[in-house]
């Protein structure tokens, strides 16, 4: 009798998170940042590249937009008008440019935006797949604190996890991480590739990273900006001063592997880009003795229902 076929695994291949600034008032030059940024890591071997939150369109760290309880200042609406400039719609030109990037690098690029869809923002990350162009997008289902003042909310109709020949790519952005409901409703989708754009820059956020690749035994790869006050605008209102040299978002991107082994940084060094190896077999290596939505559930205790369905404010129907 023949030997039974081996699984078709993918091949070992390059990773690598960039950890830099966007320029928060100029989407068009963050843009032609990114696209350099991505020849610049395949060059160097990476065939999957994740990008910062909020990288085009920029995050207002420190700002308030003019909003103290039950108020809304005139220069806080200012402010947002000129946020809500910089974002970005998908059918634009910083798309295109990305997209151009991925088409002659060949590479898979995970994006942190900030979208524009008529009159409301959203945070979300976007999927380029090397000739294919802008395949799909998540938007960030519960933005945190200040941000649901500036930003809508996602809903379950884009928690895509993509099939590749890398992988299965998703993405998770910043403090959605939190939400072990969303976790368990990305582990289901089999995600190998779990990618996490943030703004979270704090002690803490390694450990949390290294949770979620034990937890949900895949590579997780996070990136976040190393920026400073400098990169804004002068007119920028920063709860952290006005000193060009203050740093508001340190860093901390990193690379762990499905044990929670941590392969790369993380790094608080400055603008980087830094690379790891990824080796698909390692993912049923760690589901040996523990895979979150297989072996090791209890369906007959515990259940999850996702709700995919776009949520729509107005629905329209026609009598025929």
């Amino acid at each position: 009798m023949p030997a039974a076929p081996e699984p078709d695994l993918a091949l070992p291949f390059q990773a690598a998170v960039v950890q830099a600034a966007s320029l928060p008032s100029d989407t068009p030059g963050a843009a032609a940042k990114a696209a350099l940024l991505i020849h610049e890591a395949a060059s160097a071997g990476a065939r999957l590249i994740v990008f910062p939150e909020a990288f085009l369109g920029g995050y207002p760290k420190g700002a308030s937009f003019g909003a103290p309880v039950g108020m809304r200042r005139p220069e806080g609406r200012d402010a947002f008008a000129a946020y809500f400039a910089a974002a970005i719609d998908l059918d634009g030109p910083e798309v295109a440019v990305i997209a151009a990037a991925t088409a002659q690098t060949g590479a898979f690029v995970v994006m942190g935006v900030i979208e524009r869809d008529g009159g409301t923002l959203y945070c979300t990350a976007l999927f380029f797949d090397g000739a294919k162009g802008l395949v799909a997008k998540h938007r960030k289902l519960m933005p945190t604190a200040a941000e649901r003042l500036i930003w809508g909310f996602g809903d379950g109709s884009t928690l895509p996890v993509i099939e590749t020949p890398l992988g299965r790519i998703g993405a998770v952005i910043c403090w959605e991480n939190y939400m072990p409901m969303l976790r368990m409703a990305m582990y289901d989708q089999g995600v190998t590739l779990y990618c996490a754009p943030t703004a979270d820059d704090r002690e803490s956020w390694p450990a949390t990273m290294r949770h979620i690749a034990m937890e949900g035994r895949c590579f997780v790869l996070s990136a976040c900006q190393h920026i400073t006050r400098g990169a804004y605008p002068a007119d920028h209102e920063c709860a952290l001063g006005d000193a060009p040299e203050t740093v508001l978002m340190r860093g901390g991107s990193m690379i762990v592997g499905p044990l929670g082994e941590v392969l790369a940084g993380p790094d608080y060094s400055g603008e980087t880009i830094i690379y790891a190896p990824i080796d698909p077999a390692a993912i049923a290596r760690g589901k040996y003795d523990f895979d979150a939505t297989g072996h090791y559930a209890r369906p007959d205790v515990f259940q999850l229902r996702v709700n995919t369905a776009p949520q729509r404010a107005v629905s329209r129907t026609s009598e025929g």
